[in-house]
């Protein structure tokens, strides 16, 4: 029907006080003023009457209602109520007149009106019958020579705002308007350039829409489009229509969006002609809008693959004693074969739309606050209520681990009032040291110099460093009473000394075995010396025979099977020059490390190996985890992004589908295939990764210098692939050797941040610098061409990997090297670390006692640390205030990948060690449960995120399976115990690491502030809770450098509920529950700003945290007498918060960092719901470093104010 039909069939009076009357649901009443309904009355008059003469009178008419409409929201929401006749009549005067200036006039208004409420005030006007209107006018002004510029410009305008909501765009397409476009944009002509650029963007929009889409692939439109842009790209050599070549790249990106217009693309040969255009405008900074939309597209366009892999399954396979009835784990074992990866094209934007691309008409009407779903707003749920979920005679299964609650100390020689000094004994290498990243390195910072003798750090060993091990002899004291008196024996007796060979001497070894030991050959925590006794010839020996002239260590590792140390190099010198450099020198060669930590022996790390259980029964050691490392002595910056680097190697990756010719692809380390051969060629790297904690599974060389890394999925799953740990060697200098890790899974990543991965070099560290060092150049992550099937991804579409891509420049020729995503920290590492703690420590000081809480799936005990300080004497009093110390439970390394969290948590226990003023208080205050390393097998074989069960152990707590997850169930069972006696911990924290965002900050639990942010009065449920939560993290943002209270979030989420955190909070009943999440890239806050972290910075927030305990201790002390709780209050903080609460389950992600100047596609398509969690963003507080000796008001001062 006409819609000059609807006016003339009804009554003008009543159609105009139907828009007082009848308004959508969602809008608010809008009263039509008489000014309006005036107008609009003589404009129906004028309609009705169709006199002559009437055009000024229309003409005058309309430009008074366009003035409304301008300066008045009122009038345009009026204009478009429901039951509003209105646009009708502006439509019916459209239809009719044919005066210039009223069809510009009633344009202007409909371009007004379309622009209030979005695309639900741009529908009326197609309901209306504008669609048929509007395409005639375009029609009939399309066919004036020359077209008016203005009208065409106009109607564009008003197209392109109805085109993008769908259902508008189908009806405008099938009107033929798509078609007519086409006819408008070509063919190529620099008339009507400003009618060009409006109708590339109605024409866009229009594409925008799937059907409209295939009608452009099926008229064969993608050809004119790149023949279009070829020609602008041609003609506009001044780069004056730069909007135009945009437009119709955004027309080309706009049809790409369907898997029919991506084949046309390809087939259309678009991805050389795009590649090649982009590649001519680079040169032109102001040219980038082009470069990188044709980036995009070509991305885009590019051919999904599916990896280069048998399957995405690990490489390792682990039989679980119990299968899962449900869950990921469960779909893993039933998915049939070969299905398990295979690129499924329906993934891939399919084209299952129907013509019904309606969206409901008040979409834009709806509460456009923030909401996120995943914030828990069921109060019951929210409020804690202990639940200890087993019996009291099953906890009592956990007495056995706390002997501290019922040891009389009788048998001990306790008569002192006073903690005893603590004297080093002849055997000790003295005092433990925490690195403090405070402290000023002694030397200066150049890079240079970095290696330091330890003669100089250390003058006290001068004269006996070639003599005795520094911290391999174990002092024979009397172990406390049930530990273990093995670990306290001579360890000469027990642990033959390990060769640490030095370049002079082992040119050509392959690999060195570490077996029959000779006495003579020593190495050290800090230093190795190599008594050189036959000078036989080394280069002929084969890596597969023993080798007699370099005697190894080590009776008998894997029980028959021997432990290897990787190879090791010798830069520049071949072998006759070594050979007789090596005869003709009798000397001994030492290898000199400044400031090792006295934890590490490597001795003792090689007898830890040998216990260590790994599912591919691992027989090589990683030389830098039998070296060990120190922080290096100079400042390692965040790396300034290049820009335009993430462009740059997309180009790389096209160039590989344009020029397949020049790609090598050839598999040069494979572990699905065993068998394959290492290359021979001089210039081909070579990789390993057969070692503890490693991960790398295929290498492919791409390039003569370019690799594709492949990393393997954890055990028992087919994804989860973030952490790598391998080593190259082969390498020459002065070339840059990229690297491209090609299936991250992450849809971002602090590596476009900043961050650069780790590397230690085996030269380095016989030149007296073994450190993990940031390394890396063009570093970028991005989405690739690799994906994976729905069935594989557990039904989510759009899987697609991401690469990590690098640079590195080796220092040494024929260096071994060793890459890692962060600084490794491996079980061996921590067994060789306890012990060393265990064998050092005074016991008339301290009670340490280390047991095993339980086995894991494969073998390896889970350690559970007790420390405290030991009773002043054996007298009631003292024994009483012994049992009777508030317990703090911590726990780490739940996730093997952020060994971070390992790092922090070394530094705890060594200022839990130490023989500090405040260390003693400490102990004598608190009594600490710590289970350093919550998923053992996950680090041992190289796992990201779960242990052998395939599970994120951190989402069991809530219901640990006994057979599955041991070490969640036993440790839970530690905390219910505890609970069980009326012990509750006064802390918990689980020691984690974060991936993309930077500092050190805090998760709690709060039911105040998750109601707050759900925009629920917590005034309203009645609410009250001790805000005593804040404390911590307040005292640590104050005394921590690298800890960040702006970062903290106290928000419970329904995806975490099952988390350490929430359930230690909600069913064990601990109040201070956190997880102190620890950056994998640096700060950009306080004193370490603008720095990457290390694990100097690591371990000191480790040693922080333990002042921040001192410090609760006595803050609370402070305010449970002396202050009211009201000072605490936080509601003014959070009425200040302008933050969102995000969660990586819900894909609202606020990233920390500000947008590059590039445009980067950050397409949250990854599975991003394993992440660890994400803080709301509340204001900047900068942390201010303040001494260990703040008084109890000076305490209290801090942390109010």
């Amino acid at each position: 029907m006409c819609p000059t039909q609807v006016i003339r069939d009804g009554n003008l009076k009543n159609h105009l006080s139907d828009m007082n009357k009848v308004k959508t649901s969602s809008e608010k009443s809008v009263s039509a003023s008489p000014r309006t309904i005036s107008l609009l009355s003589q404009l129906e008059k004028i309609n009705l009457d169709s006199v002559l003469g009437e055009s000024d009178n229309a003409r005058y008419v309309t430009s008074k209602i366009l003035h409304l409409v301008q300066s008045q929201e009122k009038t345009r929401k009026e204009m478009t109520s429901k039951g509003s006749t209105g646009i009708e009549i502006i439509l019916s005067t459209l239809e009719n007149t044919k005066d210039p200036q009223t069809i510009l006039n009633i344009l202007n208004i409909l371009i007004e009106v379309a622009s209030v409420g979005g695309g639900r005030r741009a529908s009326v006007l197609v309901t209306k019958g504008g669609t048929q209107i509007l395409l005639q006018l375009l029609l009939t002004a399309s066919k004036d020579s020359p077209p008016n510029e203005e009208l065409m410009v106009l109607l564009h305008t008003l197209l392109a705002k109805v085109g993008p909501k769908a259902v508008n765009a189908v009806s405008l397409g099938k009107n033929g308007v798509v078609e007519l476009m086409f006819k408008i944009i070509g063919p190529f002509s620099k008339k009507n350039t400003s009618l060009m650029k409006v109708a590339l963007d109605t024409l866009a929009a229009l594409l925008k829409s799937k059907t409209n889409a295939r009608r452009a692939v099926d008229r064969g439109y993608v050809q004119l489009l790149l023949t279009i842009y070829v020609d602008w790209h041609r003609h506009d050599s001044r780069h004056r229509y730069m909007l135009i070549r945009k437009g119709v790249l955004q027309c080309i990106k706009s049809v790409t969006n369907i898997k029919l217009g991506r084949k046309a693309f390809i087939d259309a040969n678009g991805m050389k002609i795009l590649y090649n255009t982009s590649q001519e405008c680079l040169a032109v900074r102001t040219l980038d809008p082009l470069v990188n939309t044709s980036s995009l597209i070509m991305r885009k366009c590019f051919p999904k693959n599916r990896l280069p892999l048998p399957t995405i399954k690990s490489a390792f396979h682990f039989q679980l004693p119990v299968i899962p009835a449900s869950g990921p784990v469960a779909q893993l074992y039933s998915l049939p074969p070969d299905v398990d990866d295979v690129v499924d094209e329906s993934d891939d934007n399919d084209d299952g739309e129907t013509e019904s691309e309606i969206e409901t008409e008040n979409d834009d009407e709806k509460d456009q606050l923030f909401k996120n779903d995943d914030i828990e707003t069921d109060i019951n749920k929210l409020k804690p209520r202990q639940e200890l979920g087993r019996s009291i005679e099953e906890l009592k299964m956990y007495e056995q681990f706390f002997p501290e609650l019922s040891e009389n100390f009788q048998e001990w020689d306790l008569v002192s009032k006073e903690p005893k000094p603590f004297v080093p004994d002849a055997n000790l290498s003295g005092p433990i040291v925490v690195p403090t990243a405070s402290e000023e390195h002694s030397v200066e910072a150049n890079q240079s110099t970095k290696g330091i003798a330890l003669k100089e750090s250390n003058p006290l060993l001068t004269e006996e460093y070639n003599r005795r091990p520094v911290f391999l002899e174990l002092p024979k004291k009397d172990s406390m009473k049930d530990s273990c008196s093995h670990q306290q024996n001579d360890q000469r007796n027990m642990l033959p000394s390990c060769q640490c060979l030095s370049q002079e001497i082992v040119k050509g070894l392959d690999r060195i075995s570490l077996q029959n030991s000779v006495k003579n050959d020593q190495c050290y925590g800090t230093g190795c010396v190599v008594k050189k006794e036959n000078k036989a010839s080394l280069s002929t020996l084969a890596c597969s025979k023993p080798c007699e002239h370099v005697s190894p260590c080590g009776s008998s590792l894997f029980e028959g099977s021997s432990v290897h140390l990787g190879k090791l190099c010798c830069s520049g010198v071949d072998s006759e020059e070594e050979d007789s450099r090596s005869s003709s020198s009798g000397e001994q060669v030492m290898l000199q490390v400044s400031d090792v930590s006295p934890v590490h022996d490597c001795d003792l790390y090689i007898e830890m190996v040998k216990s260590t259980k790994s599912i591919p029964e691992y027989s090589e050691v990683a030389y830098p985890d039998y070296f060990g490392h120190i922080p290096p002595p100079f400042k390692e910056p965040i790396l300034e992004r290049p820009y335009g680097v993430q462009r740059t190697k997309i180009s790389q990756d096209i160039e590989r589908l344009i020029y397949q010719n020049d790609i090598i692809d050839r598999v040069v380390y494979d572990l699905d295939n065993m068998s394959c051969s290492v290359p021979e060629e001089a210039d081909v790297l070579k990789f390993n990764s057969k070692f503890e904690s490693g991960n790398l599974r295929k290498v492919i060389q791409i390039r003569k210098n370019e690799y594709d890394l492949i990393l393997n999925s954890d055990i028992n799953s087919n994804h989860y692939h973030q952490w790598f740990y391998f080593e190259v060697s082969g390498m020459k200098t002065g070339i840059g050797y990229r690297f491209n890790i090609i299936n991250c899974e992450k849809s971002n990543s602090q590596f476009n941040y900043g961050m650069q991965p780790l590397m230690y070099s085996v030269q380095e560290a016989l030149d007296s610098r073994p450190c993990w060092t940031r390394v890396g150049t063009d570093i970028c992550y991005y989405k690739n061409h690799f994906s994976r099937s729905s069935i594989a991804a557990g039904g989510q579409k759009g899987k697609s990997y991401y690469t990590i891509t690098f640079t590195v420049t080796f220092q040494h020729k024929d260096d071994v090297c060793y890459l890692a995503y962060h600084y490794p920290y491996t079980y061996s590492t921590l067994k060789m670390h306890l012990q060393k703690l265990e064998s050092m420590h005074n016991p008339q000081q301290i009670y340490f006692r280390q047991n095993v809480l339980c086995e894991t799936l494969a073998g390896n005990s889970c350690p559970l640390v007790t420390i405290t300080a030991m009773p002043e004497s054996n007298y009631y009093e003292h024994i009483c205030q012994f049992r009777n110390r508030p317990y703090v439970f911590l726990s780490a390394r739940v996730h093997p990948g952020e060994t971070n969290a390992s790092w922090v948590m070394k530094g705890t226990l060594e200022y839990l060690m130490g023989n500090s003023p405040n260390a003693q208080c400490l102990r004598e205050s608190f009594i600490f449960k710590i289970i350093p390393m919550l998923n053992p097998d996950g680090v041992i074989n190289g796992n990201h995120r779960c242990s052998l069960s395939g599970e994120d152990l951190n989402r069991q707590w809530q219901n640990p399976n006994p057979d599955l997850h041991p070490t969640i169930y036993h440790a839970k069972g530690l905390l219910q115990y505890l609970a069980a006696i009326k012990r509750l911990p006064l802390v918990y924290c689980d020691y984690h690491g974060h991936s993309r965002k930077k500092n050190v900050f805090m998760y709690g639990c709060s039911v105040k502030e998750t109601m707050w942010h759900t925009g629920v009065n917590p005034a309203s449920c009645d609410l009250v809770e001790d805000p005593s939560y804040r404390t911590l993290p307040k005292i640590l943002s104050q005394i921590a450098p690298a800890f960040c209270m702006g970062s903290c979030s106290f928000v419970v989420e329904k995806s975490k509920e099952s988390t350490a955190r929430v359930v230690v909070w909600r069913e064990i009943g601990v109040q201070r529950s956190y997880t102190m999440e620890s950056t994998l890239c640096g700060c950009d806050q306080g004193k370490y700003k603008g720095l990457q972290i290390g694990t100097r910075e690591l371990e000191e927030m480790g040693a922080k945290f333990c002042v921040g305990l001192l410090r609760l201790k006595r803050v609370a002390s402070s305010l449970e007498y002396s202050l009211p709780s009201s000072l605490l209050d936080i509601e003014n903080e959070l009425i200040e918060s302008s933050c969102k609460v995000t969660s990586p389950t819900t894909y609202v992600l606020d990233e920390d960092e500000p947008r590059f100047l590039e445009e980067v596609d950050y397409s949250a398509e990854s599975n991003d719901d394993q992440d660890a969690e994400l803080a709301d963003n509340m204001g900047d507080y900068e942390a201010t470093n303040q001494d260990d000796g703040l008084s109890d008001s000076d305490s209290t001062r801090i942390l109010l104010s």
